[in-house]
């Protein structure tokens, strides 16, 4: 079990960004999600999504959010992720609408999951951020979009 005594920073600022999205592309960022309720909670044993088990202490100058990078080195990084899941739901109108809504979702690297004719993109940021870097699929119709709440924690 690996134990977690401090808060690294947030997934956001520009140099754990940086490192984040190289080791992003190599599959090594793993998440640990952790339910809303349990956010403010200092000490919490849990599962990453990649079946590591936690131990999180940390102090009490530091607090839990949503984004918080917890592990960060050379071939590994472990971010937390709070509440509910949010997925973009997108649905093409045709088969060369769904190849070139797959070539954009694997070229901005989203995190996806299929369903029943549909491709759901992991929401990171706000869901219009992603429907402007569609740009002609969105705006001519050709992809279908709403917002699906997932699962807590």
């Amino acid at each position: 079990m690996r134990v977690i005594q401090r808060v690294l920073g947030n997934r956001s600022e520009a140099g754990l960004a940086e490192r984040l999205h190289h080791l992003e592309h190599h599959g090594a960022v793993d998440i640990l999600r952790v339910p809303s309720a349990d956010v403010a909670r200092r000490r919490l044993r849990a599962k990453t999504v990649a079946g590591e088990e936690i131990a999180l202490a940390l102090p009490r100058d530091q607090a839990l959010f949503d984004g918080a990078v917890l592990v960060l080195d050379d071939h590994h990084a472990l971010v937390a992720r709070v509440g509910a899941e949010r997925w973009l739901r997108l649905v093409p109108a045709s088969v060369p609408d769904a190849l070139e809504l797959g070539y954009h979702a694997g070229n901005l690297h989203w995190r996806v999951r299929f369903e029943a004719g549909a491709i759901l993109v992991a929401l990171e940021g706000p869901a219009q951020d992603y429907l402007v870097r569609l740009g002609a699929l969105v705006t001519e119709g050709r992809v279908t979009h709403s917002v699906d709440a997932g699962e807590e924690g």
